[in-house]
């Protein structure tokens, strides 16, 4: 058996589509170079967002607590995908598979009080005494 043949007959799509994908990419590159606009004006540089011109540094700390409900958020929305996969398959899991996504939620639950019992989400002067 020729096994470096059956690698490269199975591969050889994937190099295909890799070429193609630098080749669009490259040539969409140069083809905005050549079409597109050039010019150098000073409002051009500026940022601009919701119809305001910046005001301030844009180097402004935030607090610890954006970035703690933004890690959080991505934790629970992403368990989120679990449970509809969990879902979708249902009918074949059968009372096994619902047993365990009780147990999945359950934990998720049990963090979620923890984190509320420890004032993880408690913005209030007296959460951070108590932290």
């Amino acid at each position: 058996m020729n096994l470096p043949g059956v690698y490269t007959i199975k591969l050889w799509p994937m190099a295909v589509y890799f070429a193609l994908v630098v080749l669009l990419s490259a040539g969409i590159i140069v083809i905005s170079y050549f079409l597109g606009q050039r010019h150098r004006q000073r409002a051009t540089g500026e940022p601009f967002e919701s119809g305001m011109l910046p005001t301030g540094s844009a180097r402004v700390r935030f607090s610890a607590e954006f970035y703690l409900v933004a890690m959080l958020f991505v934790v629970f929305d992403l368990e989120s995908v679990f449970i509809f996969a969990w879902a979708v398959a249902v009918r074949e899991l059968g009372w096994v598979g619902y047993a365990e996504a009780m147990i999945f939620i359950g934990v998720l639950l049990a963090g979620l009080v923890y984190l509320w019992r420890m004032g993880a989400l408690d913005w209030s002067a007296a959460g951070r005494e108590k932290r």
